[in-house]
Order: C-alpha cells, then structure tokens, then sequence
C-alpha cells in the first residue's frame, strides 16, 4: 500500500512502521556507501572552492541546492514526505499531481536541525579524519544520507496524525494546552524505542559484513565470523537514539501543534 495515496480516514500505524522499517536499511546503506571516504572536511568549508558564478559558501552546499533545484523541477518536494534543505526552489516541470489529504496543513521542516547533526556528529564520527579528494563522491553520499534522514525523520508527522486519529479529544486538549512535554510522552513507547534500537544494531551487522572466502581470515574482530564491518555498530544505534528519534518526536509535536488550525 502507497500510504501517499490512503482513504483520508485510513492511516494504519502497522503500515506506517513498516515504511519506517524500510528507511532503516535505505539509511544504514547510505551510510556504508558516505563511510567508504574519508571526511574530506574542504567541502564543508565556505570559500574553500573557487566558483565561476561567485559563490562563496561550500562546495558541499552549492552542490546540495543545484541536485535540490534539479528534484524540485520534477515535483520531488510536492510529495508530503519529502522536506527539501534549499529555499527558493524552482516550480515544478510536470504536472501537479493530486494527493488525497492524508496530512493537515502545516509548516513543519527541521531540515537545518537535521543538517547541523549531520555535519556535526555524524560526519566526524562515521569517515576517517582524512582528505582523499573525492568530493563529488563524498558530497553525493552525503546527499543520499540527508535525504534519507530528512525523509525517516519527517514521517513523523504520519504516526502523529495516525495517533492523533486515534484519540482526537485527548490530543486535542494537550494541544489547546500547548502542553508539549504531555504531547511527546503519549507519543512516546518506550518498548517500541528499545525493539527499534536493538533491530537496527543486528541490521547494521549484517548489512556491514564483507563476505569473501571460506579460506580467508581477517584479523580484526567485527561480525561474526571474525570479519571486520564495514560500519560501526554503536554509531548508527547513536545515531537514531541521538539524533533520529528525538528529532522525529520534534516533527511529531509541532505538527501536532498545529494540528487544529483552520
């Protein structure tokens, strides 16, 4: 089922998980693609690159808004699940396509809280500290990674709608309230969290493992069979305890927040 096309009145949280479930391994494998270079701090640097036009930031940053001027030309941000980290982008080259109403109307996009973790925190913990001059490599992974993170993190606002679906008058009143701490703690399921958390290390295990021959032996410990991984374990569990999961549950209450206006 396309949750982007559901009956307004149908949003079953078991199929909106599922979606998110799906984001994990598009997310984990991003990652293992970013951390096969190293961190190439020069195209985080504003001024570090010449540009023919005069641009003065990053390279990294004029490189994600033309892919992004690119996406928005083909309707990428019209979708209710995509969140772009550029302003002022193009209109659309295609059509408008319908979607139903799934989402009330609102403003949420914590895009540059999503981007400052990123750049931040993960970044230095994910790539080795080191310059191997693939930029445009390095920057289009961490554009494959943004997206995926923006996309996993404002899906919030489908499980919010879904649960406010659930029990309209008691959200309600939290919302009148303007109570976010009540908000976030309904929202909030702990077991789910650690079930979440736990799955997402053994993916990474397994997803981060270089099979090769039965006769090879490697010296360093890692997966299972003694092979080294491809990806730290504890940096994407760090990563969705830290990072994804609060800032998800940030999408998820100020959507909520402005769930009732006209």
């Amino acid at each position: 089922m396309d949750l982007l096309h559901v009956k307004d009145d149908a949003l079953p949280l078991d199929k909106l998980r599922n979606t998110l479930i799906r984001l994990e391994d598009t997310i984990i494998f991003a990652l293992i693609e970013r951390a096969q270079f190293t961190r190439n701090a020069r195209i985080y640097e504003p001024g570090a690159f010449p540009f023919v036009d005069g641009y003065n930031g990053s390279f990294f940053s004029y490189f994600l808004a033309e892919v992004e001027k690119v996406h928005a030309k083909v309707r990428r941000y019209e979708s209710p699940d995509e969140y772009p980290f550029t302003n002022k982008l193009p209109s659309a080259i295609l059509p408008k396509l319908n979607y139903p109403p799934t989402l009330h109307a609102n403003t949420v996009n914590i895009n540059d809280q999503v981007l400052s973790a990123y750049l931040k925190h993960i970044i230095p913990g994910l790539c080795r500290d080191a310059d191997d001059e693939n930029y445009g490599s390095a920057a289009t992974r961490d554009i494959e990674c943004l997206q995926a993170l923006s996309r996993r993190i404002h899906y919030g606002k489908f499980i919010a709608e879904a649960k406010y679906r659930e029990d309209p008058a008691g959200y309600a009143q939290l919302i009148r309230a303007g109570d976010r701490a009540a908000i976030e703690a309904r929202l909030t399921v702990p077991a789910v969290e650690a079930r979440l958390l736990r799955r997402l290390r053994r993916k990474a295990m397994i997803y981060g493992q270089d099979i090769g021959d039965e006769e090879e032996t490697a010296a360093n410990a890692g997966s299972p069979d003694g092979r080294p991984l491809k990806i730290n374990l504890d940096l994407v569990v760090e990563l969705y305890e830290r990072f994804v999961i609060p800032l998800t549950k940030v999408v998820e209450v100020e959507y909520l927040m402005q769930r009732l206006d006209d």
